[in-house]
């Protein structure tokens, strides 16, 4: 690996967060997340996310970003600012579900909260990257998520809490979409409207519309029918439309396109300490 960074060059895990057009699939990464009435509370309790929805999902891809792409320190300081936040994100749930009562205590800091987080955000770029390039075999997986490992660590969580290898991991991700640790309460509800319908007066419509597909897509169809979102012929259809333009487009697209800034100036990065 390459010391000047956190996350190794030649990994899986880069290869695949580099592409831009993973940005897709932010919003169903926010659906899964918000779906945990524990992660609900703390967003809508210790952050501006109901005003500001795009904006805060910009700042988790940027500190993602940070941590990938840019040198050690950089990534570690980034990482580091994650955990001051975390710190103070902390209180009590005020409306009950099936799973946590009135009262269930909740800690950013808390490992299995970190998961959920960590695991919505592999799920939701492997699905989205599988959707538009081909599939990867299960060795590629595998290496895919041996290499997310260093960035779940920096982050807080301990090597203990981190499923083994892949396949107990995807494990894992489905016990808990088919447990009934997932609900929905008023506050979630609300905080996922700001997701499907961004209270953005700029936001064009046409890419309010595209967005809503891919979100809905790229769900698992448990959260999907737990949020109640349509998912008829014509959704089906329109999503087909999108996959394959962009499948043939992508080949096509230059790498300033086809990949984001901060991986770009990553690879030029890595190149330069490997020459």
């Amino acid at each position: 690996m390459n010391s000047e960074l956190l996350v190794d060059p030649t990994s899986a895990y880069w290869r695949v967060n580099r592409e831009s057009f993973l940005l897709l699939g932010g919003g169903a990464a926010l659906l899964l997340q918000l779906a945990h009435p524990l992660v609900a509370a703390g967003v809508a309790d210790h952050s501006g996310f109901r005003d500001e929805p795009l904006r805060r999902l910009y700042r988790t891809i940027r500190t993602m970003q940070d941590i990938i792409y840019e040198d050690i320190h950089t990534a570690l300081a980034a990482a580091r600012q994650v955990k001051r936040v975390h710190a103070n994100v902390r209180g009590i749930l005020r409306e009950p579900t099936s799973a946590f009562p009135v009262g269930t205590p909740y800690r950013a800091s808390d490992p299995e909260l970190l998961l959920w987080v960590h695991s919505t955000l592999l799920v939701t770029a492997l699905t989205t990257y599988e959707q538009f390039m081909p599939l990867l075999s299960a060795n590629e997986r595998e290496a895919y998520y041996q290499s997310s490992k260093p960035v779940a660590r920096v982050l807080g969580l301990a090597e203990e809490d981190l499923p083994e290898d892949y396949p107990a991991f995807r494990s894992y991700f489905e016990g808990v979409v088919q447990s009934p640790l997932l609900a929905l309460t008023p506050t979630s509800r609300m905080l996922a409207d700001q997701v499907i319908h961004p209270p953005i007066s700029w936001f064009p419509r046409i890419a309010g519309d595209a967005l809503a597909v891919a979100t809905a897509a790229l769900l698992p169809a448990e959260v999907r029918d737990l949020y109640g979102l349509r998912w008829g012929p014509r959704r089906r259809f329109a999503w087909r439309l999108l996959r394959r333009s962009l499948r043939e487009s992508l080949p096509l697209m230059p790498n300033v396109v086809r990949a984001g800034r901060h991986a770009r100036r990553g690879e030029r990065r890595a190149r330069q300490v490997a020459a």
